[in-house]
């Protein structure tokens, strides 16, 4: 009989990437380089544009080191997270929170050396926001976690403009508030898809605590709010004609998609929702980027 314990195999680079969660952290980062371009007329001087945009990744990626920390006994019972680095013990909880601490440290430093104090503090706020606030608090406590919570995940455009800038203008304030009228539909889309795990994990997600149709309906009420948001840009003037058409045609692709959430029929459509959304702001932010340019 071979009594030989299995030799433990070593962290690998990817299992360290994977923590960073670069699929969202690339889509922070795209809306806060849009940010710092609508910031100014000309493109912003290379420095700021590499450094600024590094500082925050770095930052928001210890942020998502901590959200792994943080949902271990979550992420085990959920079948597209059970699978990740620290739920399955490929990363110990020591050498995780050495990594947050560094990517985090390393962040706010490049941020405050060789952008500006504004934009390193801005940053370090919504690291918690989203680390501490959302995921250690508010997951746990609410199904209105994601709203509450969501204005962590909404600062990436805020952090880009003063890192150009060096100031907070009503522009970059109004491009967090799309962000944060867009994160409740983004997200209950896909606690309507993954339901039943929320409910194993014993997350209050909305789905889980007041039911799909009652989720259907306050998806569509905060994409009919997003969409009214979307059309202030043109209104103050920070974006023409270009933008606006792009954000109503956007915008009523939303709501077919919430009429399909409604549409018994379509077993897909909370998935197809979910991932429409990310397309939706992809395309929102880069509207008012040519706009601005060509505009």
């Amino acid at each position: 009989m071979n009594n030989t314990l299995p030799i433990k195999q070593a962290a690998k680079w990817q299992d360290y990437l994977e923590l960073c969660k670069p699929k969202v952290v690339a889509l922070l980062m795209m809306t806060a380089l849009i940010g710092m371009l609508l910031a100014s007329e000309s493109l912003p001087v290379w420095h700021i544009l590499l450094f600024g945009n590094l500082g925050i990744a770095f930052c928001a990626a210890s942020a998502a080191v901590i959200n792994h920390l943080v949902d271990k006994k979550i992420d085990l019972v959920m079948a597209r997270t059970q699978n990740r680095p620290i739920a399955q013990g490929r990363v110990e909880y020591q050498q995780a929170i050495i990594f947050a601490s560094f990517l985090g440290l390393l962040g706010m430093c490049i941020l405050v050396w060789l952008v500006n104090a504004l934009t390193a503090w801005l940053t370090l706020a919504s690291l918690i926001g989203y680390a501490v606030i959302y995921t250690l608090l508010l997951k746990r406590a609410t199904p209105q976690n994601i709203v509450i919570g969501g204005l962590a995940g909404a600062a990436p455009p805020l952090l880009g403009w003063c890192a150009v800038t060096g100031e907070i203008h009503a522009n970059a304030l109004l491009l967090v508030l799309i962000i944060f009228a867009w994160t409740p539909p983004h997200f209950w889309a896909l606690a309507l898809h993954r339901r039943a795990e929320y409910a194993s994990a014993n997350v209050p997600m909305l789905p889980v605590t007041h039911g799909e149709n009652y989720t259907k309906l306050h998806i569509l009420l905060y994409t009919l709010l997003l969409i009214i948001i979307t059309i202030f840009p043109f209104l103050t003037g920070m974006a023409g004609i270009l933008y606006l058409t792009s954000a109503i045609l956007l915008g009523g692709r939303f709501i077919y998609w919430c009429y399909e959430l409604f549409n018994e029929k379509n077993k897909k459509a909370a998935i197809n929702t979910f991932k429409f959304s990310i397309t939706y702001l992809m395309l929102l932010f880069s509207a008012l980027l040519i706009d601005h340019y060509t505009g």
